[in-house]
């Protein structure tokens, strides 16, 4: 794989999926700007990975937050060639019909508006390129759908079908659009959920453990690399075997 003078945009890069992405980024030479709201963990994640990355303040649910964002990585960095969109939120858990109307909204405006957001923001440069490489993390929910997660279940489906509209649109360039859909890892966005449901979702995994945020980077790296010179609009499993198609 080479990542020779290449810049990416990770969101949600401050921890998580996202950071552990950033850091292998960066040790394979990529200029790395690190979009995340948690500005101050933003800052550290930048400062600890190294290599001239840069931490952005950025609300993927607002496109104007979006816009500031992509223009400050363009003058700090001139081109953007590898995206990955990690910021997402899983709500509170509850039946359907007593789930809260307005956080309901506010997952979909985070993991379906964002990406949408985030991917809009690049595509028109990595057009002007010629090249790009984004991978849109969606989950293992959005394929088989978590009892008392109806929000997290149907925006991460919808990133699902947002990546491979995308990927037919820009198949006719060296633009690669992919997602990958991991089962839960441990990171912040347990403390949303309730334990029920964590050890729910512990038991769907045959391999009988939680995904590692190295196992979760490992792919996605290979994905944003010159080597996935053919898959577009493909959906990449990391759910320990729970996944039937």
């Amino acid at each position: 794989m080479t990542f020779k003078d290449q810049t990416a945009v990770i969101t949600g890069g401050a921890q998580g999926i996202g950071g552990a992405v950033a850091e292998e980024l960066a040790k394979e030479g990529v200029r790395v700007a690190v979009w995340d709201m948690d500005e101050k963990l933003a800052i550290e994640t930048a400062k600890r990975i190294g290599s001239g990355a840069i931490a952005v303040n950025a609300n993927v649910a607002e496109w104007s937050s979006v816009e500031q964002a992509i223009a400050k990585t363009e003058a700090a960095f001139g081109r953007v060639d590898i995206m990955v969109n990690s910021a997402g939120i899983a709500g509170s858990n509850a039946p359907l019909a007593d789930y809260p109307v307005e956080e309901f909204k506010q997952i979909v405006d985070v993991n379906l508006l964002g990406t949408f957001h985030v991917n809009r923001a690049v595509v028109p440069l990595m057009s002007r390129q010629g090249y790009g490489r984004i991978v849109n993390v969606a989950s293992v929910a959005g394929k088989e759908g978590n009892p008392s997660a109806s929000a997290y279940s149907a925006s991460k489906a919808a990133v699902i079908g947002l990546t491979k509209s995308l990927g037919k649109e820009l198949a006719d360039m060296d633009i690669a659009v992919n997602c990958v859909t991991p089962a839960a890892a441990r990171t912040r966005i347990f403390d949303q959920m309730a334990q029920e449901h964590i050890d729910y979702m512990l038991s769907k995994i045959p391999r009988g453990r939680f995904l590692e945020l190295k196992e979760a980077a490992a792919m996605i790296v290979w994905l944003c690399s010159q080597a996935n010179s053919f898959t577009t609009g493909g959906v990449f499993d990391l759910s320990g075997g729970r996944a039937t198609y």
